[in-house]
């Protein structure tokens, strides 16, 4: 009996010193069981491997992708850099002040110009300042917005249908323009009817809306934009909250170079200057113009901390777009994921782990691992001169953007510096674990769980607190 119970002993014991390890804990939860899971955790200090489970597994990471495109950025163009947007004039200006020519915007991929997040608000009166100081009291052409520096795609093909249309899956263009935003203001009633649609702001008079929307008695909107890209007919499904007299949802401006050129008329017509046509963003390829004015983005570091910490899509998109003009005259996407690529596999990153095919994660088909995350990670505080201004950049633990609510009034608020990453059927997580006197590097990726968003948070939590608690030694999983 004591043989058998020994030859048990002996058998079970891997198991039990296994159950104590947290990567199974969490693998082997019924919540993540059948998910698609990249988990990966190292030493920042000496490199070395804590904790793996198919770490070299490429996951859909949906905002985590983010972190690529805003290290690239750093790394290629410095902390320092401004995207410059110019004002040029063509013909010629004489002594009565008389422009008999053109006055162009000529786009920068600039994603502040007129953004509710960063940048001069005022810029445009600045902008009409400067053409009264070159003497300029009238224009016999019109104003016209140039924004060829990116192709004319606007949003990403391999975004989905649903989320075309919507003021986070906003195209990114060579002119970008109030966040390429819109607000559309609705008026709801009784369950089972439809809003009313009250206004849009900015107005633009163009767009047109088929109203497919419903008030209900949920709480928070449900509304859905859809439309082709640079149309200005949009449908509008979903539902919205019943007996509200004013509920906002917001959609993507078709074309925001154009609406950027209306509303700058519209101020110098204010300030007696006379333009005889209307603005149009047609670009001819007359190259015989004259810069008057350079004006200046914020520095690329305060814009890539508004990328991370609040995860925005729309600036993610214009930078990843502006890394492809490192390498090729004109910014395309394609473009940029060849100058990512090729930069990280320069540094001796694992590239065949990373499928990119934008820069805010926002498409399906995206994919990398948690080896290529880590890594890069590792690369950005043990190499990169820019580490400052990348570590700064990340929201922190149950203090700020998108991890406010992330591990808040637990030992580890304020001690992660991470990158979340949600899109339907995924959550992600990647950054820095300030453990007493280590740093832990983490990137763990979780893609169809058998539950919530929330669910799946509240379990990688759960692994992060164990990873904080427990002596680090090396293990490797399968």
């Amino acid at each position: 009996m004591k043989r058998i119970n020994l030859i048990v002993l002996t058998l079970l014991l891997p198991i039990f010193l296994q159950a104590k390890n947290p990567v199974d804990d969490f693998i082997n939860n019924p919540l993540i069981e059948n998910a698609n899971v990249s988990l990966l955790v190292k030493d920042l200090a000496t490199n070395n491997t804590i904790y793996q489970f198919r770490s070299n597994n490429s996951s859909t990471p949906a905002s985590t992708m983010k972190l690529v495109t805003t290290a690239t950025a750093l790394e290629l163009l410095g902390p320092n850099f401004c995207f410059q947007t110019k004002l040029e004039i063509d013909g010629t200006l004489n002594s009565n002040g008389v422009l008999n020519g053109n006055l162009y915007i000529r786009g920068g991929g600039d994603p502040t110009l007129g953004s509710e997040h960063l940048g001069d608000k005022e810029f445009l009166v600045k902008w009409v300042e400067e053409i009264k100081k070159v003497g300029i009291k009238k224009i016999t052409g019109r104003i016209i917005a140039d924004g060829t520096l990116y192709d004319d795609l606007g949003v990403n093909p391999k975004w989905t249908w649903e989320d075309i249309g919507n003021y986070y899956a906003a195209g990114a263009y060579g002119i970008s323009y109030m966040d390429n935003t819109y607000q559309l203001v609705l008026r709801s009633g009784e369950e089972g009817t439809t809003p009313e649609i009250l206004r849009i702001v900015p107005e633009i008079p163009a767009m047109t809306f088929e109203n497919h929307l419903t008030s209900t008695s949920i709480t928070s909107d449900s509304a859905y934009f859809y439309g082709a890209p640079h149309s200005y007919l949009r449908s509008i499904h979903g539902e919205i909250p019943a007996n509200r007299m004013e509920y906002i949802i917001k959609g993507d401006i078709p074309n925001p170079g154009l609406l950027l050129a209306e509303h700058f008329q519209t101020k110098l017509s204010e300030n007696g200057i006379e333009i005889h046509e209307l603005p149009s963003n047609i670009v001819t390829a007359n190259m015989n113009r004259r810069v008057i004015l350079v004006y200046e983005s914020p520095n690329l570091s305060e814009i890539i901390k508004e990328t991370n910490v609040r995860s925005n899509n729309g600036y993610a998109e214009q930078i990843f777009r502006y890394l492809a003009l490192t390498k090729n005259p004109i910014g395309t996407s394609n473009g940029a994921v060849q100058v990512v690529r090729s930069y990280w596999k320069s540094k001796g990153l694992p590239v065949d782990q990373l499928f990119m095919y934008d820069g805010c994660g926002l498409s399906p088909v995206d994919a990398v691992s948690s080896h290529f995350l880590v890594d890069l990670l590792v690369y950005m505080q043990t190499v990169s001169t820019n580490k400052e201004a990348f570590f700064n950049s990340l929201p922190v633990s149950g203090k700020s953007g998108t991890l406010t609510n992330f591990l808040q009034k637990t030992s580890l608020q304020g001690k992660v510096h991470a990158k979340s990453g949600t899109i339907s059927g995924v959550k992600c997580y990647a950054g820095y674990l300030e453990n007493n006197s280590k740093t832990l590097v983490f990137a763990i990726m979780v893609n169809r769980a058998n539950g919530t968003s929330k669910a799946v948070t509240r379990k990688i939590e759960s692994f992060l607190l164990q990873l904080s608690a427990k002596p680090k030694k090396t293990i490797h999983k399968r």
